[in-house]
């Protein structure tokens, strides 16, 4: 049986692609290891960007603070240069996932309490909106989205 924190990451990471699904990205993996876990295309811009994914934690002795820690393996930060976004999954036992996504500015932790994670970060639903995909939310005509406008 696999470790709990592998089984966590392979669950965020399956959420992290079905929400991003779910809000009109591309979604594609790289058949190597990358500093990122995957490759996504912006649906109104149709820029290609990079994403990691991480899960997000509440932090009971933060006052419910939510945490993202963004080092690689060696314990690193990742470099703005290597990665764009950190997708972040929030999985509380029992509750439906939360999934977060932000700009990486090369920190190794991102905290915002809620009312941060709400001005600071976009929160994206699993849940799938076929209008929203139908419509042509693609649309070039339309602003580009407030997570890249904003530099976020």
């Amino acid at each position: 049986m696999a470790h709990i924190s592998e089984t966590t990451g392979k669950y965020s990471q399956i959420i992290a692609k079905a929400a991003l699904i779910a809000s009109g990205w591309e979604v594609a993996e790289t058949e190597t290891d990358e500093s990122y876990d995957f490759v996504i295309r912006d649906p109104l811009s149709r820029a290609w960007l990079t994403a990691q994914c991480k899960t997000v934690r509440k932090r009971s002795d933060r006052e419910g603070q939510l945490v993202v820690y963004a080092k690689n393996g060696k314990g690193d930060a990742y470099s703005p240069d290597d990665i764009d976004f950190i997708v972040g999954v929030l999985c509380e036992n029992g509750e439906t996932p939360r999934v977060f996504m932000f700009r990486n500015t090369g920190l190794k932790e991102y905290w915002r309490t809620e009312a941060g994670a709400s001005r600071d970060w976009i929160e994206m639903s699993i849940a799938l909106d076929r209008d929203l995909l139908l419509d042509g939310a693609v649309s070039e005509s339309e602003e580009e989205p407030k997570i890249i406008e904003e530099g976020v």
